[in-house]
């Protein structure tokens, strides 16, 4: 019986990490989609969303079907009440590809980027991919050192993040008052993105150790 709800557990992380793939998918065909001005990208980016966000039930019904099956011990519970907060991130994650590839696709036939921050959303984009690739590998192997280092990789996004207001700021800005906020609100949603990635890290940390990754730290200081 055990070795068949710890298969089921496996199973259940195992949907987790697919949703992750899907996401860093959905991120990448968005940022497609933004930088450019591809309509069918764009399109196509907000079905993939909608069928990785129809996931979440799924993942739920599955993770409260585990803990009434049999009374978990501590190790089992922390995965299934972890899993619960997981598919929350993984959700999150699809509903901002899906922001940016709705940003692409309202601005259609014209591009959302200007020119000077173009090199600057590109790089979000592909540091979003990086970043959601090693959170599911973190998902399939649950390796402590490399749910740490998520954060770390998160330090480029927010400098990103940083560059792209600077920019948007600065006093020889001369795009429109709508690009402005169109680029304000991709950069946010790319390093919303990066976070709810960072947040898997942290949880699949607490499952491995019990502890969370604030608490990690403070105990090397």
């Amino acid at each position: 019986m055990r070795t068949r709800y710890h298969e089921n557990l496996e199973q259940l992380t195992d949907q987790l990490r697919v949703m992750c793939v899907r996401n860093r998918d959905a991120v990448a065909m968005a940022t497609h989609a933004l930088l450019d001005a591809d309509l069918e990208s764009a399109e196509r980016t907000i079905d993939h969303c909608a069928r990785t966000t129809a996931m979440r039930e799924g993942i739920e019904h599955a993770a409260i079907t585990l803990l009434a099956l049999e009374a978990p011990v501590a190790g089992e519970l922390r995965r299934v009440v972890t899993a619960l907060q997981l598919v929350d991130d993984l959700t999150r994650m699809s509903t901002l590809s899906e922001h940016i590839a709705r940003t692409a696709r309202r601005r259609h036939p014209d591009c959302a980027v200007p020119a000077p921050v173009r090199d600057l959303l590109a790089r979000m984009g592909q540091t979003a991919v990086e970043i959601a690739d090693a959170a599911a590998d973190v998902l399939a192997t649950a390796d402590p050192r490399d749910a740490a280092d998520l954060d770390a990789r998160d330090d480029t996004m927010d400098a990103l993040h940083h560059d792209l207001l600077a920019a948007v700021l600065a006093e020889d800005w001369d795009n429109a008052t709508t690009a402005a906020v169109d680029v304000t609100l991709l950069g946010r949603y790319y390093e919303r993105f990066a976070d709810h990635a960072v947040h898997i890290g942290e949880r699949i940390l607490y499952i491995a150790t019990g502890t969370t990754a604030a608490t990690t730290t403070q105990s090397t200081l």
